[in-house]
């Protein structure tokens, strides 16, 4: 970073301290390896004293944390540890997406779109851009975490911007803009029928109500106001802390064959190529379609489903996006290369695929160690026991209106840091907290918002979300020295402005009663 560039108000400094701090912490694969172990200590010691909860969402069991240091524990341990790796959530996504793209980025179709991207957007959009992108990619499922933030690096690297201040946009609209959508995803349809369940405790006929596009009206808007938010935070306090960007002769040499011949006119065999390649997209997107679309296509979901929205976002098709996207990058890679001649046979397409595989090399290492850390964190129940200890303190505050919802998105945030995955937090908390909250007078659609807007802000902050590690590998492309401090105070500031800005905007919607999407009010 250089050093000239930064600004030292009070909040720069903080920033500058967040840093220094968390660049003290090991390698993010040594930290792995650390709360790994450090999760089987705690496991040993809360199991011989018997710390336990009772799960609200499975009768009432009650469950214990599990000691993985006694004789069963040390066998499952041992047992599982292939499985830890191969079954850890990124791993399989990040792999087969980065084949279909590696093949679009070493033919030179990547590096020839970002030209022509460039070339006709006005330059103060692109920031916005991305993060509009980012936000719109959760249709995706995972898949924009693999694929806007290394695009986002590279397009600022040849603007001559600073490659992480990229990487970041695009990573702030990829995660903490998760939640916002124009459509539905499979998000919506997961956690409406997580909702729904936990409504039913309490009033099972409106639980039947609930609809998937409960969230709809609100998510939209969102769209824009974090958008802006995540221009405003770039521009503002991101890339300006950066400073400029100076490549190393190694890094130049290493660059110079993917996307660095800068922004230039495009040659005509880089148009031609760009044109076949559309051309195929185009024919890619149509095959795509009517693998959906259409009744009685392949891959939609049955009618029995609900409404032609619900056959679509329930489907086959949409549990399929990461194989279809990896797919729809390699058709145009390699028509690109073959119209271009940087692609002349087979043996090319395999070793640009290997090579592409070489470099995803720190990331299968920080997945093994983190995959470790993640199953022993669920496998010793301690990730249930910190969530319903932190739903009970809530409960506990007595707490109505503005600072009710405050409050629970601040424990949602808290809880965010221990356990990643959205369905299972949800699965966890919304047993417990839209009972209690219908029986304030708030309606389950309300609490779910609340939920993921909290959840959401706080995801690029927290180094056990699981594709935090695939971002500092791609991060370390440009600054092999970079650590968990830096990405962290990098994107410190867009999880403070979007949680501050989306949680006002929700408050100020439940003061006006706007229902939050057809047919779902704010109030029960």
């Amino acid at each position: 970073m250089d050093e000239s560039k930064k600004k030292h108000g009070l909040f720069q400094k903080f920033l500058d301290f967040v840093e220094w701090l968390g660049n003290k912490l090991p390698h993010p694969v040594t930290l792995f390896a650390l709360l790994a172990v450090l999760t089987l200590v705690l496991s040993s010691i809360f199991g011989i004293l018997g710390i336990s909860v009772t799960h609200p969402g499975e009768g009432n069991e009650e469950v214990t944390v599990k000691n993985l240091l006694n004789a069963e524990g040390i066998s499952y341990i041992f047992e599982s540890m292939t499985d830890n790796f191969i079954n850890f959530a990124p791993l399989g996504v990040v792999l087969l997406t980065m084949l279909g793209i590696g093949v679009a980025e070493r033919s030179g179709l990547i590096g020839a779109a970002l030209k022509a991207f460039v070339l006709s957007i006005p330059k103060n959009l692109i920031t916005a851009g991305l993060v509009f992108a980012g936000i719109m990619s959760s249709v995706a499922s995972d898949a924009g975490y693999v694929v806007l933030p290394p695009l986002g690096a590279l397009l600022y690297l040849a603007l001559g911007r600073h490659p992480l201040a990229g990487l970041a946009a695009a990573f702030a609209g990829v995660s903490a803009g998760f939640s916002a959508n124009l459509l539905l995803s499979g998000t919506d349809v997961m956690l409406a029928e997580l909702t729904s369940a936990a409504a039913a405790v309490i009033d099972p006929a409106y639980a039947d109500s609930i609809n998937v596009a409960m969230n709809w009206y609100f998510i939209i808007v969102s769209v824009f106001l974090l958008t802006f938010v995540g221009w405003f935070v770039s521009a503002k306090i991101v890339e300006p802390r950066l400073g400029s960007f100076k490549m190393s002769k190694e890094q130049e040499e290493e660059l110079s064959g993917e996307d660095m011949d800068g922004i230039q006119t495009l040659q005509p065999v880089e148009k031609k190529g760009l044109i076949w390649a559309l051309i195929s997209v185009i024919i890619g997107l149509v095959l795509a379609a009517l693998l959906v679309v259409l009744p009685n296509s392949p891959m939609r979901g049955s009618d029995d489903i609900g409404s032609y929205m619900d056959t679509i976002i329930q489907s086959p098709f949409m549990s399929s996006l990461v194989p279809i996207i990896a797919i729809l990058f390699f058709i145009p890679g390699l028509v690109y290369g073959l119209v271009t001649k940087s692609i002349k046979n087979d043996k090319d397409v395999a070793n640009q695929m290997t090579d592409t595989m070489a470099s995803m090399g720190m990331f299968i290492v920080l997945a093994f160690a983190a995959g470790q850390f993640v199953a022993y964190f669920t496998e010793s129940n301690l990730g249930l026991v910190i969530g319903v200890y932190g739903a009970q303190l809530l409960d506990s505050l007595s707490l109505t209106g503005a600072p009710l919802l405050i409050g629970f998105m601040l424990v949602t945030a808290l809880i965010n840091l221990f356990i990643g995955s959205a369905s299972a937090k949800w699965a966890l908390m919304a047993p417990i907290f839209v009972p209690i909250l219908m029986q304030l007078g708030y309606s389950p659609e309300l609490t779910t918002m609340a939920y993921r807007v909290a959840d959401s802000s706080t995801n690029i902050i927290t180094p056990l979300m699981t594709y935090f590690a695939i971002i500092i590998a791609f991060a370390q492309k440009y600054d092999k020295n970079i650590g968990i401090g830096t990405l962290i105070s990098v994107m410190l500031p867009y999880s403070i402005f979007f949680f501050i800005f989306w949680a006002v905007m929700l408050i100020v919607w439940s003061l006006l009663g706007l229902p939050l999407g057809p047919d779902s009010p704010v109030h029960y």
